[in-house]
């Protein structure tokens, strides 16, 4: 059997492609292990698939930040997945082009602002810093940074100053 290469941009939008698409469907149920409300597949981490043979797959992963830890356990439950469902799964870690948030799902920020989280203005990069945050409780932009590094390396965490609430920022890189 031919090997066929799909990359997650193409998949998410073509109509049908067999093997490939069960396969993404089968890794959209797999959660962030660090925020669990969104899957790693409209998080952006799963770059490609490549379905090898009818029971071999192969899966690109790129790590959000360099020094993730949440990668080993995202591999683990890609593997362990896979296996369940009577495929072998080699997955590698891909880590050029780097990870962006541009990469996160419109659906997936939505899933983090329900969530507590602020999700990552698309293509701020560094311009974000100093932007107020809308507090994702009572919607006030009267909010400031209470730390650049929060619960885990992606986010900074924030206070509101109406509601007084603490949240979450997801940064943008």
């Amino acid at each position: 059997m031919q090997s066929s290469k799909k990359n997650i941009a193409s998949l998410t939008s073509a109509s049908s492609f067999g093997g490939e698409e069960a396969l993404l469907n089968l890794l959209s149920q797999i959660p962030d292990p660090e925020i669990p409300v969104i899957n790693i597949v409209e998080l952006g981490i799963v770059r490609d698939v490549n379905m090898i043979s009818e029971k071999e797959a192969e899966i690109n992963i790129t790590p959000t930040y360099s020094a993730c830890p949440a990668m080993y356990n995202i591999e683990e439950d890609i593997v362990k997945l896979l296996k369940e469902n009577g495929i072998t799964a080699k997955v590698k870690t891909q880590i050029f082009p780097i990870w962006t948030t541009d990469w996160i799902t419109d659906q997936a920020r939505e899933k983090l602002r329900d969530y507590g989280i602020v999700p990552p203005e698309k293509g701020a990069g560094e311009s974000h810093l100093h932007r107020p945050k809308k507090c994702p409780r009572c919607g006030s932009e009267n909010t400031s940074e209470i730390s650049r590094f929060g619960s885990t390396l992606c986010k900074s965490t924030y206070q509101c100053k109406d509601c007084l609430e603490p949240f979450d920022y997801f940064k943008c890189h």
